[in-house]
């Protein structure tokens, strides 16, 4: 959530820039040509601005996904304690 709030701030700052810059030399500001440029240079802006947030972001996602890996397992491997006719029963009360 983080990681993508500050690539849509990143994105708007941008754009203010690429206005700000048009009207700088003209009068009028074609917004879809400005939203464009302003998707470009966030875009270049983010790969070296957030490394260090998309690698937290890839971190956690790992992390994650190791430990719904594990739980998995376990619960893979419960199963087939459970359905192996050979194991011995479990003592009834």
């Amino acid at each position: 959530m983080i990681y993508t709030a500050l690539r849509l701030l990143l994105f708007a700052a941008s754009f203010g820039i690429v206005v700000g810059l048009w009207f700088l030399f003209t009068d009028s500001v074609p917004i879809f040509w400005s939203l464009v440029i302003a998707l470009l240079v966030s875009g270049i802006g983010s790969y070296f601005v957030l490394n260090p947030q998309r690698e937290a972001l890839a971190r956690n996602v790992q992390t994650r996904a190791e430990r719904m890996g594990t739980r998995f397992e376990e619960m893979k491997a419960k199963e087939d304690v459970d359905d192996d006719p050979s194991a011995p029963a479990p003592p009834s009360s």
